[in-house]
């Protein structure tokens, strides 16, 4: 059996339990990877980002985003929504179920 196998068989069993883990609850307070993220003006004229479905802002490190000139909340919404999208591809990839076909794809 060839070393680089073994490290996908791997790679693909933890994914499968991480997602098990995840689905059964997973850390407090984790940042899912199903979260989008926006940006708003406040009253104040600072920027926010937030948590699209539940209006709440984001918080990274620790530290809320708020207060933000727009020019970060940009970058920051963007950066967010990358990582997100990327553990996405990730996850994707490493999912059993990733070589069903679709079902355009099947043929009869």
């Amino acid at each position: 059996m060839n070393m680089q196998h073994l490290k996908e068989t791997e790679r693909k069993r933890i994914a499968a339990a991480i997602s098990v883990w995840e689905n059964e609850g997973g850390a407090p307070g984790q940042d899912s990877m199903h979260r989008q993220y926006g940006r708003r003006i406040e009253a104040d004229r600072s920027w926010t980002i937030y948590h699209v479905f539940t209006g709440i802002p984001a918080r990274f490190g620790g530290d809320a985003m708020t207060g933000l000139s727009r020019l970060d909340a940009t970058s920051g919404m963007l950066r967010l929504n990358l990582r997100n999208a990327e553990r996405r591809r990730e996850r994707i990839e490493l999912s059993p179920f990733r070589t069903i076909p679709k079902p355009a794809e099947r043929r009869s």
